[in-house]
């Protein structure tokens, strides 16, 4: 059987090594040239967060150490504020797991070697879509014409697969974008701590910057759209007024901020992810979601997981293993792409409060006094592979037991002080 897998990029280079493994013919199709030759585009990376979900799908078919000697842990968040010390926040409640910042340039050149060395994998790249037929499977690119069994669209956010299948689709624009810098080493060395990931909290923005190998952190402001154009004239003023301490840490900076583009941020939604058990939608394409979770990789990693498992119950048989995935992960892709929105708000605004730090540090003293009972909505999203809506049912079960026990002591207490106030004195 011959699968087609449109989009090389992690999700789609990630599933033809998966697809490889049970023996299928794979063409993966690619509208780029070769980005191992030609490099990244500029200012469009927003490194990436790999964590345990990730990891496990690397595990699986044996990559993960090779993908992981080029990673940094960040065992917390560093927060910035405007003025005052700087404040470390652990991400877990022993100090100990950690996200792992990696270029996704880095990643995607990882995983095209991988899918390249795979029996049966074949690599077309310059190769831009431009139709497609669900029934009879063939495709249509400026370079000619192609035919597959099955078509899986693994092309992103912008998915020109899910253009070509008829079905419901949301897309839900932030008024948000974001766009990259460079913090570049100091000496050789790292210009800030490179075991944290560092935010910049400003209420309705923020920046943050994640290491990487090369001494450097790729910044990313994530800023309302109207307010680039509005600071591109006084950037380095605007600089020295909201993030002081950057400052001096970008020399470039007024010439690196008109530079690099303004990319847009959103979620996906659509409706059925697949036609007729031959067409299917995966990773971003299906339910693109904005990065502040960090579990987008993660995320579609997870979903070629998923219909490895779905194809090993069926029996190899597409027509019922497209519907099924479906069914599977369209719960967890919606608590995702919902728990990744407010984690928005949290990373901008919140982290710099003292009742959200205060509530962060009784989240980690419940988890050392109950471990295994109570657990960090960020620790099962991070450190877990509980699935997504398990972890929001789960995390909605213990805040309703944490507030009733809170009323059961504060009824108790109000009786003990009812009781001292009526007992007679003398």
């Amino acid at each position: 059987m011959h699968v087609a897998v449109v989009g090389a990029g992690l999700t789609g280079c990630l599933l033809a090594c998966y697809l490889a493994r049970r023996g299928y013919e794979v063409t993966l199709y690619e509208r780029r040239p070769d980005p191992r030759e030609g490099g990244a585009e500029r200012g469009r990376s927003i490194n990436l967060a790999i964590s345990a979900r990730g990891r496990d799908a690397l595990r699986r078919i044996g990559l993960e150490e090779k993908v992981m000697a080029g990673a940094l842990p960040m065992r917390g968040r560093m927060i910035h504020p405007v003025d005052g010390p700087l404040d470390f926040q652990s991400y877990s409640h022993d100090g100990t797991a950690a996200i792992n910042s990696i270029s996704r340039a880095a990643l995607n050149d990882t995983l095209l070697d991988a899918a390249e060395a795979a029996p049966g994998v074949k690599i077309l790249f310059g190769h831009r879509l431009t139709g497609l037929d669900p029934a009879s499977g063939e495709l249509t690119f400026d370079t000619g014409t192609a035919r597959a069994d099955v078509i899986l669209g693994a092309d992103g956010a912008a998915s020109v697969v899910r253009a070509h299948i008829k079905l419901d689709e949301h897309v839900d624009l932030l008024d948000h974008g974001y766009k990259e810098l460079t913090i570049p080493a100091v000496d050789g060395e790292f210009a800030l701590d490179p075991g944290a990931l560092h935010i910049w909290p400003r209420g309705d923005s923020m920046m943050i910057a994640l290491p990487n190998p090369d001494r450097t952190f790729t910044c990313t402001l994530f800023w309302p759209k109207r307010a680039f154009a509005e600071v591109e004239p006084v950037v380095v003023e605007h600089f020295r007024a909201v993030y002081p301490d950057v400052v001096p840490l970008v020399p470039d900076l007024a010439e690196a901020y008109p530079r690099n583009p303004v990319g847009t941020l959103g979620t996906v939604r659509c409706t059925p992810w697949q036609r007729g058990g031959r067409v299917a939608l995966i990773g971003d394409a299906a339910h693109a979601i904005v990065p502040f979770y960090g579990q987008g990789a993660n995320c579609g990693f997870e979903d070629v997981v998923e219909l490895d498992r779905c194809l090993e119950e069926t029996g190899g048989d597409w027509a019922r293993a497209l519907p099924l995935l479906e069914e599977r992960r369209r719960p967890n892709t919606d608590a995702i792409a919902a728990m990744a929105l407010n984690n928005f708000v949290e990373m901008r605004d919140k982290v710099a409060s003292p009742l959200f730090r205060a509530v962060r540090t009784l989240e980690h003293r419940l988890e050392d006094l109950l471990p295994g009972v109570y657990v960090s909505e960020y620790e099962l999203v991070s450190f877990s592979t509980l699935p997504y809506a398990r972890v929001r049912g789960r995390v909605r079960w213990q805040r309703r037991a944490l507030a009733g026990a809170a009323a059961l002591l504060l009824t108790g207490l109000a009786a003990a002080l009812a009781t001292t106030r009526r007992r007679p004195s003398g």
